[in-house]
C-alpha cells in the first residue's frame, strides 16, 4: 500500500509500505477515505517529539472497515467508521474511569511516571514509539487496535468532511473548553487560530461562552476564526500587548477562561531559541505564560497545545497566587465523541468550514510543506488515499 512516511527530521515521503494485518483478536483493518495533517504531526516533522525509526505518521482518519478480528462484534466489513485518535482498550482502571488517553493497556511505553522519554500515557496513532509506535493513518489501510471500543460508525447521509475531525481536532477543542466548566456568559481567549483553536472557538460557543478571542500570530488565520467561529481576533505582537488587550477588553480583570491552542511551537525569537538550548528545552511555554497573566484571578487556563519537556523558570508563582486552575492533557476522544457526533448530524456545528486544500495522498508531503510555512493560506489539509 501507499503511505506517507517519516523518515528523519524534516524529510516525509508517500512510499510503498507492507499492508497492515490482523494481528489481536480485536484488531479492525480500515480501508482510509479521508485523513488529515494535524498540528502535532508537525512536532514529529520538527524533531520536538523525537522518533528514530521510519514510521507512517497520521491520526486523523477515517475509512471503511476491510477486516475483523474474532473479537469484534460491534462492527461488520463494509461499515463506514470514524478512528479516535488515542488508542485505548477500554477495560482498564482509566479507561473505567473516562480516561481513555491514560490507558494502561495500548502502550508499550506506558508507565505512572509520565517521564521526558518513557512512561507514557496511551498509545497514539501514528505518533512515535514514545507513544505506541503504531502506524498512522496518512496511509490506504491501517491497522486499528482495540476496534470494538474507538472506532464509531458514521450515520447515512454524513460526508467525510463533516465529521473528519471528530477523530481528534473537534474533541480536542471541546475538551479545552469542558474542562474550563463554561456555564454561560464567560470570556473566553485562545491562544492559536489554527484547526484546534477554532474548535475551541466553536465548542465555547456551544457551551453558552458570552465572549470568544483568538489570538494569533497570523492574520489569515484569524480571518478564519471570525468567518468560521465568530470570533473576536487580536494579532499577537507581543505578550504585554495581548496581556494588556484582554485585560482591556475585561475591565481590567483578565479573561475568566485562557486556552492554550498553541503548546512547545510558538514562534519564537533567537534568544527564545538560544535559552531552549542552554536549558536543554523542547520548543518554548510562553503561551502558556501568556494564558497565566491574561486570565483572570480565579480563573481556569485548559492547555490542548502539546508541550513534550521541562520548562525552567516556569512562573508556578503567578498560579498560586492568583489562583488559577490549570489543566491539560490529550484530550478523551471516546468519551466525547457520540455527543459530538450528533451535534453533527442535528446541524448544530459544521466542521468542514476550516478545510482549505484537499489533496490526493501522493502530495501529501506538499501538504505537510504549505502546512509548516503556513503558505497559500493553509488552515487545515484533508487527503485522499
Amino acid at each position: 500500500m501507499k503511505a506517507l512516511v517519516f523518515h528523519k527530521i524534516n524529510d516525509v515521503r508517500v512510499e510503498t509500505v507492507d499492508d497492515p494485518r490482523i494481528e489481536e483478536s480485536r484488531d479492525a483493518v480500515i480501508r482510509v477515505t479521508s485523513t488529515a495533517i494535524c498540528g502535532s504531526d508537525l512536532h514529529i516533522l520538527d524533531g520536538f517529539v523525537p522518533q528514530m525509526r521510519n514510521m507512517v505518521l497520521g491520526h486523523e482518519f477515517m475509512g471503511v472497515v476491510e477486516e475483523i478480528g474474532p473479537g469484534v462484534t460491534n462492527l461488520k466489513i463494509g461499515d463506514r467508521v470514524v478512528v479516535p485518535f488515542p488508542i485505548a482498550c477500554g477495560t482498564c482502571y482509566f479507561c473505567n474511569h473516562q480516561w481513555p488517553t491514560q490507558c494502561e493497556n495500548s502502550n508499550s511505553n506506558y508507565g505512572p511516571d509520565g517521564g521526558f522519554m518513557t512512561e507514557k500515557a496511551a498509545a497514539l496513532f501514528g505518533y512515535t514509539d514514545l507513544y505506541g509506535g503504531y502506524n498512522g493513518g496518512q496511509a490506504e489501510y491501517v491497522r486499528v487496535p482495540f476496534a470494538d471500543f474507538g472506532p464509531r460508525k458514521v450515520p447515512d447521509g454524513l460526508t467525510d468532511e463533516q465529521v473528519l475531525f471528530l477523530t481528534d481536532i473537534f474533541p480536542t477543542g471541546w475538551a479545552a473548553a469542558d474542562w474550563a466548566k463554561i456555564k454561560g456568559g464567560e470570556t473566553v481567549a485562545i491562544f492559536g487560530a489554527g484547526p484546534v483553536g477554532i474548535m475551541a472557538a466553536k465548542s465555547a460557543w456551544l457551551m453558552g461562552a458570552g465572549r470568544v478571542i483568538n489570538v494569533d500570530v497570523q492574520q489569515y488565520r484569524l480571518d478564519m476564526a471570525k468567518k468560521s467561529a465568530n470570533s473576536e481576533t487580536i494579532l499577537w505582537q507581543d505578550q504585554d500587548q495581548v496581556v494588556e488587550l484582554i485585560r482591556s477588553m475585561t475591565e481590567g480583570r483578565g479573561a475568566d477562561v485562557c486556552i492554550d491552542a498553541v503548546g512547545m511551537e510558538a514562534n519564537r525569537s533567537f534568544l527564545d531559541k538560544a535559552k531552549a538550548v542552554f536549558n536543554a528545552e523542547k520548543g518554548t511555554a510562553k503561551v502558556l505564560e501568556t494564558c497565566l497573566r491574561a486570565v483572570r484571578r480565579a480563573g481556569v487556563v485548559s492547555v490542548v497545545g502539546v508541550y513534550g519537556s521541562p520548562f525552567d523558570n516556569f512562573p508556578i508563582y503567578r498560579w498560586f497566587d492568583k489562583g488559577i486552575t490549570l489543566m491539560g492533557t490529550q484530550a478523551p476522544v471516546q468519551i466525547y465523541i457520540d455527543h459530538l457526533m450528533q451535534l453533527v448530524q442535528d446541524g448544530k456545528v459544521k466542521l468542514d468550514d476550516i478545510i482549505t486544500h484537499t489533496l490526493p495522498l501522493e502530495q501529501a508531503a506538499y501538504g505537510y510543506e504549505i502546512f509548516k510555512k503556513k503558505q497559500d493560506n493553509c488552515v487545515k489539509v484533508v487527503l485522499k488515499p
